[in-house]
């Protein structure tokens, strides 16, 4: 009697077990046939992978995210019919970060690099930028190309653009977290220097800003940002529309005025 008790548990047992196994087995392919579109709509929101970026991505005096990329990513997010929720991730790691789904995608001044591109779903590129060489006004005079830059220490943001001129210049640097780091780094005088992208150092260094003393002189390159998502990801393509829209009817070109971008902003066609 009891050997048929136990024969007659385990049976139940194996059922039960079969019957979780074949109801989360569709519930798994439905989630992976979706797009990120729908996913994310599902979700009820669109993660943004950021760092402290001014004046793209920055926090205000409430710890809130603002700045042109927050801002423009808050309003797609709500085109999309969705909210949007800011994150602040390791730069070094942002192509892992979108893989893994810890973000849907990154949005922050990000230059089209080559490795950018073959790694992720780039959106249309929307303003223009380049790297630019942070030094103290005093010695400004000394560093105008980039011949002169060979003996000095910089401070350069790790796995940013900024960390591929100094490779590409052969420069003495050390990888900090971000490019505010950087500059705090020249500023501290622990770094003769600093690469960051010039829409930053329009904005943080120099007469008014937090960095004075600071100024930027050599030019290291010319690039573009763009937004990345999965590859293969349709949120580009949406996002390229968004672009396009808010290109036309005067909303980008308003944002970008908030924060002092609109001279870097690229003509959506």
């Amino acid at each position: 009697m009891k050997k048929m008790v136990k024969f007659g548990l385990a049976a139940l047992m194996g059922a039960s077990m079969l019957v979780g196994c074949s109801s989360s087995k569709p519930a798994a392919e439905e989630t992976a046939s979706k797009t990120d579109a729908e996913q994310v709509v599902e979700n009820g929101k669109l993660v943004v992978g950021v760092t402290d970026f001014a004046p793209m991505d920055y926090k205000d005096e409430n710890g809130n995210w603002i700045g042109f990329d927050a801002d423009l990513a808050t309003a797609f997010a709500k085109d999309l019919g969705i909210d949007v929720e800011i994150i602040e991730i390791d730069w070094d790691n942002k192509i892992l970060e979108l893989n893994n789904k810890s973000v849907d995608c990154i949005w922050n001044g990000m230059t089209l690099t080559d490795e950018v591109k073959s790694s992720m779903e780039c959106s249309n590129a929307y303003c223009n930028n380049a790297q630019v060489v942070i030094v103290n006004k005093d010695v400004a005079d000394k560093y105008k190309d980039t011949e002169s830059l060979k003996d000095l220490t910089f401070a350069v943001e790790a796995g940013s653009a900024g960390e591929e001129q100094a490779i590409a210049y052969e420069l003495n640097y050390t990888a900090v977290q971000n490019q505010a780091n950087a500059l705090m780094e020249v500023a501290a005088g622990t770094s003769d220097a600093a690469i960051i992208d010039s829409l930053m150092a329009a904005a943080m260094v120099g007469e008014g800003t937090g960095y004075e003393q600071l100024t930027y002189t050599v030019g290291l390159n010319a690039e573009e940002y763009g937004v990345g998502f999965r590859k293969g990801s349709d949120l580009a393509a949406k996002l390229n529309d968004f672009f396009k829209k808010c290109y036309e009817d005067g909303t980008l070109k308003e944002i970008a005025e908030k924060y002092g971008v609109q001279a870097s902003l690229i003509e959506m066609k």
